[in-house]
C-alpha cells in the first residue's frame, strides 16, 4: 500500500555507517510477498548501517559512498537484489566487524538504484522480513553471513485482549499526531489505511520516536503481541512529552497575556498618579526631552533622537527593552553635537607652550605652528591625521596634552595597543546584550567636545583575529574626506569627525596597515642627544620626581653635571623613560636619608651620583679598538632607537667553507654571500690571493647571538669585515658604516639614518660611511647633534674599503699555508 508524499518525508531521520550526517527517511510500504521474490538463500551479503532500525515491509533509501558498500550493493542490484541490513552497535565505528553488529537484522529488497553525479550511489530498499546470524562466512571484499530466519508469530485470529492491544497502538498513534504540529495531518489518513496487525506494529514501531538501540529491541523482540506491548510503553512516553510540551507552551501564551493584563493596568495607575500628582516615569522622560532640545544636531538626527523618544514613551518601564532605549537617548543627548571650544590663536603663546613643555622635537611644533596659522588666516579646514613615529621614550603621548594645552582644546587618549575587536572601534548593534558605543565615540562624549586632540596611542600595534580588523575600521576614522559622516554601529547616525585633530603615535611604520599609513602625515621623532636629555632632565624630570617624592626645590639640587653623569652612565636609550627612571631611584635614595634623618647631600654632584647608585652600567665610549683584523662597526636600527653592532670575520685551514653565525636573518644572510662574490670576483683589485678562498674557511659572526639581526644595512660592512680578513690590514679606527651592497659593487641608500648616528655618537664614533644618496637624510639632522662626526659618502664598495682599510697590517697577521708550495706566505 502507499503514503501520502508529505507525510513520508516527516519520518524519522537515520543515517547508514559509511557516512555522517547522511539522511535516511522511512518512507513507508507494505507487507512483502515472500513468494514472488524468491526464495531466500541460508547466507546473505550484510550491509552495516548505524542510527536506524529497518523494520519488514519499510521502505528507506539509504545512500552509500565508500567503495567497498558501493561495490556490494552494485552487485547485489545486478544479482536478486537481495542483501542483509544489520545497525551498528558502536554508531562511532567507521571500520564496523561482525562483532561491531547487532546479531538481528532484516532482510532487503533493493527496488531501486540512482547513481548520483558526486559518486554517491543511493538505493531504495524494502525490508522483507527478520533474521539472526548464525556466523560471518567471509569478511572480504564485504561481509557475508550465515542466517537464520524468524518469521512474524502473530496469530492470524486474535482475542479481545490483543484485539484491544492493537486498537491502543492505533489510538496512541492518533494522539501523537494530534499532539505533534510537525506531523501533517494526512497522516491520519495513512495510518488509517493500514489494515493488517502485523505491518501496523512494524510500521509504527520504525517511525516512534525512540532512540536507535530501543527500535533495535523491538526488532528483537520475536513475539509480535510482546513486540506491540513494549512498543505502546515507547508511545505512552511519548505523548506525555509531547502533552508536557503543550501544557508548557499554553503556559507561555496565557503569561503574555498577563502582560498585555498589566501594560493596562500600569495604565491606569500613571493617569492616577497625574491627577494626584505624584512623579512618574515620564519626569525622567521629560528630563532627556528638554536636553535634547538644547543640542546643536541637524534635521536628521533631531528626528531620529525625536523617533527613538517616541519608541521609549510607548515602551513598558517594566520590559526589558525600556532600559536599553533610555541608554541610547541618553547617549544621543550626551554627545557633543557641533559643540566646539573656541582655538587659541596666540601663535606665539602656542609656541611658548609647547617650548616649555618639550625640549627639541622642532618639526613637530613647525606643524602645530602652521597648523594653527593655517585655521587662524582660513577660520575652518578639515583636520589633519598627523602621525608621530619614533622610538619608545621620546615623548610622543605626552606632546599630545602639549598641543591641546596650546591649542586650547579638550584632549582624550585612546590605547590602541592589542585591541583586536573591530566593534571597540565601530561599537555594537545596541539591539545586542550589553551592546555599547565604539571607543571613539565614547571618547568624544567624555571629551564634551566635537574638536578634541585625540591621541590614538600605539597604532602599530592593533591587531585582527575573527571578531574582525580594526585597522581597516580606522580607515574611515583616519579619513579627511570621509570622517565627515563616521557611522558607529551603536549610535546608528551620522557623527562628525572632521573637526577633531586626530594625532596617532607609533615605533614602527611596518606593522601600520598600507592604506592606513597613506592617510597620516609621518612626522619622525628620533631620540634625543645627551645635551637635550640634560635639559630634559633639568625642566621635566627633576621637578617631577622631587614633587612626586615629598621634596621641595631648596631640599635638593642635581647639578647638570650630575644629569650628564646619569644619562652617560646610566642609560643608554633614544628616549628619557630609562632616565627618569634612574632619576626617581636617585631621589628615593636622598627621601630616605631625609626620612631616617640620616646626612644626605644637598647638592647632587658626579661623584655623588656614583656613591647614590653604584658603579657606571655602561661606559661613555662603546667603540672598541681592535688590531684584530675582519672587526668593522656597523650602524644598525632597532625600535626602541638606533644602535651599533660589531661584525667579525676571521679564516681558518679548511676547504673553502663559509660559516654565519649570531642569528642573522635571510637578509644579511645575503648580503654575507653577495659580498664574498664581490670580493672573489676583484681579489687581484684588493691583493687577495685567490687560494685563500679555496683553502681556508671563513666564519663570520655577529655577537649577541640571543637578539635576531635582519635587515640589509650590514652589507659594505660585511665586505670591509671579509676584505679586512683576507687582506689581513687595519680599520681605520673611531670608524662605523651602513649601506647596502649589490653585486657590481654599488652601495645603495638605507633607512632609519637619524637614529643610526646618534647611536654612533654615543658609542664614541668620529667618522660614519654611508652611500651618498643618504646625504639628505644628514643634512635633515641638526647640526648641533652631529658637530663632532665626519661623514663619508660613497657610491661604490671600492670607495668604502680605500677610506676603511688601513695600508698598515695588523700586528699578527696570519701566515697562509697552501698544500701546493709547503711552505709559508706572508701577506
Amino acid at each position: 500500500m502507499s503514503y501520502d508524499k508529505n507525510f513520508l518525508n516527516n519520518l524519522r531521520l537515520a543515517e547508514i555507517t559509511d557516512f555522517d550526517n547522511i539522511e535516511l527517511i522511512p518512507l513507508g510500504g507494505e507487507e512483502i510477498d515472500d513468494e514472488k521474490l524468491g526464495v531466500l538463500s541460508d547466507e546473505l551479503p550484510i550491509l552495516p548501517v548505524r542510527n536506524i532500525a529497518l523494520f519488514p515491509g519499510m521502505v528507506i533509501p539509504v545512500t552509500v559512498g565508500r567503495q567497498k558498500s558501493v561495490r556490494l550493493v552494485k552487485k547485489a542490484y545486478k544479482g536478486n537484489r537481495t542483501l542483509g541490513v544489520i545497525a551498528q552497535a558502536n554508531p562511532n565505528k567507521e571500520e564496523p566487524t561482525g562483532e561491531d553488529l547487532y546479531k538481528i537484522g532484516t532482510v532487503a529488497h533493493i527496488l531501486k538504484m540512482i547513481v548520483l553525479p558526486g559518486g554517491n550511489t543511493t538505493i531504495i530498499v524494502q525490508g522483507r522480513k527478520r533474521f539472526e546470524v548464525q556466523e560471518y562466512a567471509k569478511t572480504e571484499p564485504n561481509l557475508i553471513a550465515k542466517v537464520a530466519y524468524i518469521e512474524d508469530n502473530l496469530p492470524a485470529k486474535l482475542n479481545k485482549e490483543n484485539k484491544a492491544l492493537i486498537q491502543s497502538l492505533r489510538e496512541m498513534a492518533s494522539r501523537i499526531l494530534f499532539l505533534n504540529p510537525e506531523i501533517p495531518r494526512e497522516a491520519q489518513i495513512a495510518l488509517d489505511n493500514i489494515e493488517s496487525p502485523n505491518f501496523l506494529i512494524h510500521f509504527l514501531s520504525a517511525n516512534v520516536n525512540a532512540e536507535v538501540s530501543e527500535k533495535q529491541q523491538l526488532l528483537e523482540i520475536p513475539n509480535g503481541l510482546d513486540q506491540a506491548r513494549r512498543l505502546l510503553e515507547l508511545m505512552m512516553n511519548d505523548i506525555d512529552l509531547l502533552e508536557i510540551k503543550r501544557e508548557i507552551q499554553s503556559k507561555a501564551s496565557s503569561d503574555i497575556d498577563q502582560q498585555q493584563r498589566d501594560y493596562y493596568l500600569r495604565q491606569q495607575i500613571k493617569v492616577l498618579q497625574e491627577e494626584l500628582g505624584v512623579e512618574n516615569p515620564e519626569a525622567e522622560l521629560d528630563k532627556v526631552r528638554a536636553k535634547g532640545a538644547n543640542k546643536k544636531w541637524n534635521k536628521e538626527v533631531g528626528d531620529h533622537f525625536q523617533k527613538e523618544l517616541n519608541k521609549l514613551q510607548r515602551t513598558n518601564s517594566m520590559s526589558a527593552e525600556y532600559p536599553m532605549l533610555m541608554n541610547y537617548v541618553e547617549l544621543l543627548t550626551d554627545l557633543p553635537w557641533n559643540e566646539i571650544t573656541k582655538d587659541n590663536f596666540d601663535l606665539k603663546k602656542a609656541q611658548k607652550v609647547l617650548d616649555s613643555d618639550h625640549s627639541g622635537l622642532e618639526k613637530v611644533k613647525e606643524r602645530i605652528i602652521e597648523y594653527l596659522a593655517v585655521l587662524k588666516i582660513k577660520g575652518n579646514m578639515k583636520a589633519p591625521i598627523l602621525c608621530l613615529y619614533g622610538p619608545p621614550g621620546v615623548g610622543k603621548t605626552s606632546l599630545g596634552k602639549s598641543i591641546a594645552k596650546a591649542l586650547g582644546r579638550k584632549y582624550v587618549r585612546m590605547a590602541l595597543g592589542g585591541l583586536h575587536d573591530e566593534s571597540e572601534i565601530r561599537g555594537h548593534r545596541k539591539t545586542y546584550i550589553g551592546a555599547m558605543p565604539g571607543k571613539v565615540i565614547q571618547n568624544i562624549k567624555k571629551a564634551g567636545s566635537a574638536n578634541p586632540v585625540f591621541i590614538l596611542d600605539e597604532i602599530d600595534k592593533v591587531g585582527a583575529d575573527h571578531r574582525g580588523d580594526p585597522s581597516s575600521a580606522l580607515l574611515e576614522v583616519l579619513d579627511p574626506e570621509q570622517n565627515s559622516a563616521f557611522m558607529d554601529n551603536y549610535l546608528e547616525v551620522e557623527y562628525d569627525l572632521s573637526k577633531i585633530l586626530f594625532i596617532a603615535t607609533a615605533n614602527s611604520l611596518d606593522s601600520i596597515h598600507p592604506a592606513l599609513r597613506d592617510r597620516m602625515e609621518i612626522i619622525d621623532i628620533s631620540g634625543y642627544t645627551m645635551e637635550e636629555k640634560v635639559q630634559i632632565a633639568k625642566k621635566h624630570l627633576v621637578p617631577k620626581q622631587k614633587q612626586e617624592h615629598g621634596l621641595d626645590n631648596k631640599s635638593l639640587t642635581i647639578t647638570d653635571a650630575a644629569l650628564q653623569k646619569l644619562v652617560e652612565g646610566y642609560t643608554r636609550e633614544s628616549g628619557v623613560r630609562k632616565l627618569e627612571q634612574q632619576v626617581g631611584k636617585l631621589i628615593r635614595k636622598i627621601t630616605k636619608s631625609i626620612a631616617m634623618e640620616e646626612e644626605y647631600p644637598k647638592t647632587v654632584r658626579p661623584e655623588e651620583v656614583v656613591k647614590l647608585l653604584g658603579q657606571e652600567m655602561y661606559d661613555q665610549d662603546l667603540y672598541e679598538t681592535s688590531d684584530t683584523a675582519g672587526v668593522v662597526t656597523g650602524l644598525a636600527w632597532t625600535p626602541v632607537g638606533g644602535d651599533i653592532l660589531f661584525i667579525e670575520s676571521i679564516l681558518n685551514r679548511g676547504k673553502g667553507g663559509v660559516t654565519l653565525s649570531g642569528q642573522l636573518g635571510d637578509v644579511m644572510k645575503e648580503s654575507a654571500m653577495a659580498a664574498l662574490s664581490y670580493l672573489r670576483a676583484h681579489a687581484d683589485d684588493y691583493e687577495i690571493d685567490y687560494r685563500i678562498f679555496d683553502n681556508y674557511n671563513l666564519h663570520i659572526h655577529v655577537p649577541a647571538g640571543a637578539v635576531p639581526k635582519d635587515g640589509p644595512s650590514a652589507g659594505i660592512t660585511m665586505t670591509t669585515s671579509i676584505a679586512s680578513a683576507l687582506t689581513q690590514r687595519k680599520i681605520r679606527p673611531h670608524l662605523a658604516m651602513t649601506g647596502e651592497v649589490t653585486l657590481r659593487g654599488k652601495v645603495l641608500p638605507v633607512g632609519g639614518i637619524k637614529e643610526k648616528i646618534l647611536a654612533a655618537k654615543r658609542a664614541g664614533i668620529k667618522e660614519v660611511i654611508l652611500c651618498y644618496k643618504n646625504r639628505k637624510d644628514i643634512e635633515e639632522i641638526t647640526p648641533s647633534y652631529i658637530a663632532d662626526v665626519k661623514f663619508h659618502y660613497v657610491d661604490y664598495v671600492d670607495e668604502v674599503l680605500e677610506i676603511a682599510l688601513l695600508k698598515e697590517k695588523v700586528s699578527k697577521p696570519i701566515h697562509f699555508i697552501f698544500p701546493e708550495e709547503k711552505k709559508e706566505l706572508a701577506l
